[in-house]
């Protein structure tokens, strides 16, 4: 619960409330009693938002970040203090079979949020959901918040120019905003069965052989999704706090590197698995080495992740089990 008392009653907007960490952003702001407004462009009966009591806890709207209009609609008739803007078209291969949904959902649903914010006299803080992708392929690692954003490939670039964006809007009209850029979640919720921590979950809970669509070399920094959701609220609260950190960026990130072969061994082995898996190399446009340092975070706004990698893959696999073990497979 919020001690502090800051959420409670507050008018807080959620973008891509229907996503993996927009759901359990949701619940950790109904729990700490924010007023919770969400967008929903698509209806995802399976989510996390939708599926249990947590839409009867918050105001449904629907709609597309890309809809300035609307936007303005929703921030003036709510009367918003705080968005949280996660929307995006997040998978990377869907983003190289159609790189113009990923540009117009990502970027302009972006400049679509944002210009809603500066035009609106209630919205005090703003929090943008970057990526490390935003980083692209740099030689020098783990990235940090100085490391240039130069992404190459569509989903990378979309994440650069939202973040850069995010950027200029704080820069040029001083709109109170702050970006988040953290590496690849994973938690329950996540119903896209092609990133490897849930298909690799299911293919097991299923008696499968798990199934690694690249060589299984990439190199990643996977992040619970609990911690994601509680990274963006103390963000959202220190910038509260501090007009200083508009127009900020900090990596949130366990600083563990994992490649995609040692995140599977280790979901198998916590599921009592053998490490068997097919290698199927069919990846293409992947950055081969990324690893988020957090030390800007853990200095200046005092974050520490709350779980584990382990503890936050075995709360994911129960998860699984529970919801799998109840007929949604």
């Amino acid at each position: 619960m919020d001690v502090s008392g800051f959420w409670r009653d507050r008018p807080t907007f959620v973008t891509g409330g229907t996503g993996l960490v927009g759901g359990w952003l949701s619940r950790a702001l109904i729990e700490n009693d924010a007023s919770v407004v969400c967008l929903v462009r698509d209806w995802v009966p399976r989510s996390t938002l939708l599926s249990g009591d947590l839409a009867q806890k918050v105001t449904l709207v629907r709609g597309d970040v890309r809809d300035q209009a609307a936007m303005e609609r929703i921030l003036g008739e709510y009367e918003i203090d705080t968005v949280l803007h996660l929307a995006a078209q997040k998978i990377a291969p869907i983003a190289n079979r159609n790189p113009v949904s990923t540009f117009e959902s990502n970027i302009g649903g972006t400049w679509s949020v944002l210009e809603a914010c500066r035009r609106s006299p209630t919205v005090k803080q703003v929090v943008y959901a970057s990526s490390d992708k935003a980083y692209g392929d740099c030689e020098t690692l783990p990235y940090d918040e100085t490391t240039p954003l130069r992404g190459a490939h569509p989903y990378d670039v979309s994440k650069s120019c939202g973040d850069l964006i995010a950027q200029s809007y704080a820069t040029t009209y001083g709109l109170p905003v702050v970006i988040t850029r953290c590496g690849n979640f994973f938690g329950g919720g996540d119903l896209n069965w092609n990133r490897i921590v849930p298909g690799t979950i299911r293919s097991v809970l299923r008696g499968e052989r798990p199934m690694i669509r690249s060589d299984g070399t990439l190199i990643r920094d996977y992040f619970y999704v609990e911690d994601g959701a509680a990274a963006y609220m103390l963000l959202a609260e220190k910038l509260a706090g501090d007009a200083a950190l508009t127009g900020a960026a900090y990596n949130f990130s366990n600083e563990l590197q994992l490649t995609v072969r040692e995140i599977v061994e280790k979901i198998l082995r916590l599921m009592g698995q053998g490490p068997e898996f097919d290698v199927r190399n069919e990846a293409t446009n992947e950055i081969p080495h990324q690893f988020l340092s957090a030390k800007r975070a853990r200095e200046q706004l005092g974050w520490k992740p709350l779980f584990s990698l382990d503890a936050g893959l075995e709360r994911t696999i129960a998860w699984y089990r529970e919801f799998l073990g109840s007929g949604n497979d």
